[in-house]
């Protein structure tokens, strides 16, 4: 019997014989409130991803920075207690990492960018003749620093986007939002992207137990104290979970026609080769005529053939997400951001693309920021996250005298 039907039989007032604490009958109501209000977990994929596709229209830091700020409140705000929210700092971490790595790069192999700015001259190591084109060390100017920080800025922000997305989405209600053509992909998909916040859990978990037992958590034996531990607990938790899908008859599939199982497939492919063509046209100017009507045939395929694929699934859903208003206004904010910035992105390509040579500070585009902070907007219509009950206080002790301490 689960949890939640244990709630519901029990009287509405009185005490709980298993846990000896009080029991209520608006605990089932406030859980029902909370499922009812939670957002669906596809709203913020498609807010996080329209975040993404305006950082990657752009290479301005003030605007790059402006959406790692819009990202960071937003998750500030709306972060629960769970697993996985815990890893957007690992993704903070991976975006500064990237930008240190392409930095070093551009010092170390050089950058393509002239400049006139020397900022230092390295050793350069001769190399043979086969491999032209390529130096290691040399001439370091500014211009080329500031290009690899631009180029590196940007594709932190595409990994911090993401970042904010694993961390408010629930990965098993995003499971259960999808098609049933998708099923097995998406279960792939999902098991990948909690891979991650476990293993940062359990690095956090066994870091804190070498602390309070005085032993270092730092340094290469550190790391191999805590990593072992890790990846054997990784793979026990691989282990069980490939027990537990196998023992719930995941992967199993409903009979099929030859004829219903070709059409799904020519559907399908045919819908996305639609969408990649129509996309195509859509970006280059000799394709606007078939571009859009291409797109939306193709788009219609391939809803053709992932519905004919789901009825080759067996499942069912139990309480399914409902796409709401609200899930409509925070999947539409980070639309309206991209398409916003595509649009800035055609008009006035310098303000949102600054160049390097001649070498000059980048200015903050007005319009293009008052559309990034139109992100901002879940922050503001989602609901609170439900944060964890206090502990309930202890009953004071009332110390009842001995005889021999009572007065005569």
């Amino acid at each position: 019997m689960r949890e939640d039907d244990d709630e519901a039989t029990a009287p509405a007032t009185g005490t709980d014989p298993g846990k000896g604490r009080p029991w209520r009958r608006n605990r089932v109501r406030t859980a029902e409130a909370s499922r009812s209000n939670a957002l669906h977990p596809g709203a913020w994929w498609v807010w996080a991803l329209g975040l993404g596709t305006a950082a990657s229209r752009t290479t301005n830091p003030l605007l790059l920075a402006l959406l790692i700020g819009v990202a960071g409140y937003v998750v500030a705000a709306r972060r629960s207690e769970a697993p996985w929210a815990r890893s957007y700092g690992a993704f903070l971490k991976l975006g500064m990492a990237v930008l240190g790595i392409r930095l070093a790069f551009a010092i170390v192999l050089g950058s393509p960018i002239p400049g006139s700015h020397l900022v230092v001259t390295l050793p350069e190591l001769p190399l043979p003749h086969w491999a032209q084109g390529i130096r290691i060390g040399g001439r370091v100017t500014a211009e080329g620093l500031v290009f690899a920080l631009y180029d590196g800025l940007k594709l932190a922000t595409l990994l911090i986007c993401v970042g904010a997305a694993n961390a408010l989405a629930n990965p098993a209600r995003l499971l259960k939002s999808l098609p049933g053509a998708l099923y097995e992909a998406g279960v792939a998909v999902v098991v990948a992207l909690t891979f991650a916040p476990n293993l940062i859990a359990d690095a956090q978990r066994l870091r804190a137990a070498r602390r309070l037992r005085g032993r270092s958590d730092r340094g290469l034996r550190g790391l191999l104290h805590v990593g072992l531990p890790v990846l054997e607990g990784a793979l026990e938790r691989s282990v069980a979970l490939a027990a537990a899908m196998d023992s719930r008859g995941y992967g199993r599939t409903a009979e099929v026609a030859p004829a219903v199982r070709r059409t799904t497939a020519t559907l399908t492919l045919g819908g996305l080769l639609g969408v990649c063509a129509g996309t195509y046209g859509l970006l280059t100017a000799e394709g606007g005529t078939y571009g859009l009507p291409v797109l939306l045939a193709g788009l219609g395929a391939a809803l053709g053939g992932l519905w004919l694929g789901g009825r080759r699934s067996l499942r069912t859903r139990y309480r399914p997400d409902a796409w709401g208003v609200r899930a409509w206004l925070v999947a539409g904010s980070g639309v309206a951001v991209a398409a916003l910035l595509v649009v800035s992105a055609s008009r006035d390509p310098s303000a949102l693309r600054p160049g390097v040579v001649p070498l000059v500070a980048p200015a903050l585009p007005l319009w293009p920021a008052a559309a990034i902070l139109l992100g901002l907007l879940p922050a503001f219509i989602t609901p609170a996250p439900a944060q964890a009950p206090a502990p309930a206080p202890a009953p004071a002790k009332v110390s009842v005298p001995t005889p021999r301490e009572q007065p005569s």
